[in-house]
């Protein structure tokens, strides 16, 4: 079935996207860690790890959840040349399943909620489910909010963008 929308308000309840599978590398997880300053074994001692309930070492959560971007830019239309997209928050995030190195991850995105709580911006309500390749649970599932707010407001007051 092929779905037809003009507007991305009027998907209020369905899946707007599924993204491509990325490839989470153990570099990815060693950077990740050195960044944020947590460098446990489980995430960045391939040998030792092998010794835990996991069989090896595993992605941070938040290096899950930094993936969510790029994954629903591939899926949901951009803000446009005129609005900027930012993160307003997350509810109930919750990680389901750990993510070893090397496996393969995939972002579904449905649009839980949209409104306009001023008439220069939007605010989107996604429900996220961070699927893992070969695995029945998910990595992760969360409720994301984003504003799309018209660029020329963030140059006069961006605080108030928030409405």
């Amino acid at each position: 079935m092929i779905l037809v929308v003009k507007e991305i308000k009027d998907s209020v309840g369905l899946e707007i996207g599924l993204s491509s599978w990325v490839t989470v590398t153990q570099e990815m997880i060693d950077t990740f860690g050195k960044t944020i300053g947590d460098i446990q074994f489980i995430y960045n001692d391939p040998v030792a790890a092998l010794d835990t309930p996991f069989g090896g070492t595993i992605a941070h959560g938040f290096l899950l959840m930094s993936l969510l971007p790029g994954m629903i830019a591939q899926c949901v239309p951009q803000a446009g040349e005129n609005r900027t997209a930012v993160n307003y928050g997350v509810d109930n995030l919750r990680f389901i399943s750990p993510v070893r190195a090397g496996s393969r991850v995939r972002g579904r995105f449905v649009l839980a909620d949209y409104s306009e709580p001023r008439p220069d911006a939007s605010k989107h309500s996604w429900d996220v489910t961070l699927e893992i390749e070969g695995e029945e649970k998910p990595a992760l599932v969360v409720r994301w909010h984003s504003l799309q707010i018209e660029s020329a407001s963030l140059r006069r007051d961006p605080a108030q963008a928030a409405g």
